[in-house]
């Protein structure tokens, strides 16, 4: 099947879990465990049938390329000496041994001797004389000192850059992202809601309360969020800058990582004082889910509390990556992993939910939320800019590398977002 198709299966069923949850929702019950459970499993088995997918698909890509390469070359061509010295070591290298055994002058003398018609007769004994290798060959044989062989070997540059490593970031993919040009971004939040909304009988009467129609009540805030300024920069010499051109490029590339790091864990975690982002843990009107039971029974009442409460749907569970190893090593009581155990591959999910692991979430705590209801408003994405105007850099031949960027953060409705206790 081809991966397409695989990932268009992966949505309907995905689709018809949310559709069983929500359906249970609304009649405020639970849906059929088993018609969930093979839903899921289901889904699981086809999200491990696309990672082999694009595995052969990108095998399949790597071997055209490799086709396109050799019949792109002539046949018979042969790569380029590296070095291109030494007409001799050269030649050798372009003639195989045997090639230079059959145009050695001992052996054409030896041939006439023994074949002066170019027919050797059957009873002819043949033992041909010693061929001399040429020192050239030798020595390219031994190819270990740069007096020889070596001279002619080149290092190969790969290019190849492996940093320390960094932690994946998911937080910028699940909730909303805006831009603005403005410095100060405000947006509405309705406050409280009376429903008076009721069945009225038709008026009776030109005066009195008949038919009189009840008012509904609404009340609505406005809010703001400031736009912050994250920041990072590093020192490098002018020398080096020139020297490796791959230096600027790593440079870039780890400071963009820095400050996306740090828009993570202001979103989650920022506690707004200063120049910091009032993150979904400091924002006021959030809802609490304490531990209940089990982890298990906990993280579904949180669930309920984002569709009765927040009246919004519930978008993904997000948690610390150990806290969800616990979760996914929860069994049963025969020792059968609730969550399909090692076998199982793709994408974790809890109560119908995907399960959104961030490193920069405090471990022991979890959210289950619309995350569509947190909204980053991009002012100015990271740029990078050199300058050697810093301090004395110029007479010390340094340049200091700036990246930044610009962005607000708010969430639009707090009651959308649960916090749940994972502590027993």
């Amino acid at each position: 099947m081809k991966l397409s198709a695989i990932v268009a299966l992966i949505e309907e069923k995905s689709q018809a879990v949310k559709a069983l949850w929500d359906d249970a929702d609304e009649k405020g019950t639970d849906p059929d465990r088993d018609t969930v459970m093979k839903l899921n499993k289901e889904i699981e088995e086809l999200e491990k049938q696309a990672l082999d997918a694009r595995e052969l698909e990108a095998s399949r890509a790597r071997n055209d390329g490799r086709l396109a390469e050799f019949r792109a070359v002539a046949p018979g061509a042969r790569p380029p000496m590296p070095g291109g010295g030494g007409d001799k070591v050269a030649a050798a290298v372009r003639h195989s041994l045997g090639q230079q055994f059959m145009d050695s002058p001992e052996w054409k003398d030896y041939i006439k001797l023994i074949a002066p018609t170019g027919q050797v007769s059957e009873r002819q004994r043949v033992h041909s004389p010693k061929l001399v290798v040429p020192t050239s060959i030798k020595a390219l044989i031994t190819g270990l000192d740069d007096a020889s062989g070596g001279a002619f070997v080149e290092t190969d540059y790969t290019g190849i850059y492996e940093s320390l490593g960094r932690r994946p970031l998911t937080i910028r993919d699940i909730i909303s992202v805006r831009t603005t040009s403005s410095d100060l971004v405000q947006y509405v939040r309705q406050l409280t809601h009376t429903n008076a909304a009721a069945a009225v009988a038709e008026a009776t009467a030109t005066a009195g309360g008949s038919g009189v129609k009840p008012e509904g009540d609404w009340t609505f805030g406005p809010y703001t969020a400031t736009v912050k300024t994250i920041a990072e920069w590093a020192a490098i010499t002018k020398r080096a800058l020139a020297d490796a051109g791959q230096m600027r490029g790593i440079i870039d590339q780890e400071l963009r990582a820095d400050l996306a790091e740090k828009i993570e864990d202001e979103i989650l975690t920022g506690d707004g004082t200063g120049e910091h982002f009032a993150g979904i843990d400091a924002v006021s009107g959030t809802q609490d889910q304490a531990w209940s039971t089990n982890a298990l029974t906990t993280t579904r009442k949180a669930r309920t509390l984002v569709r009765t409460v927040g009246r919004a749907v519930p978008t993904a569970y997000v948690m610390n990556p150990t806290d969800w190893e616990t979760m996914d090593l929860l069994q049963d009581n025969e020792a059968r992993y609730y969550f399909g155990g090692p076998a199982v591959l793709g994408q974790p999910r809890l109560w119908g939910l995907p399960v959104v692991e961030a490193e920069a979430q405090p471990v022991g705590w979890g959210w289950v939320a619309d995350w569509r209801k947190a909204v980053l408003w991009d002012r100015q994405e990271a740029m990078i800019s050199v300058s050697d105007s810093h301090s004395d850099f110029f007479i010390r031949n340094l340049v200091a590398i700036l990246g930044e960027l610009r962005a607000a953060f708010g969430v639009v409705r707090p009651s959308a977002f649960v916090e749940i206790d994972l502590t027993a």
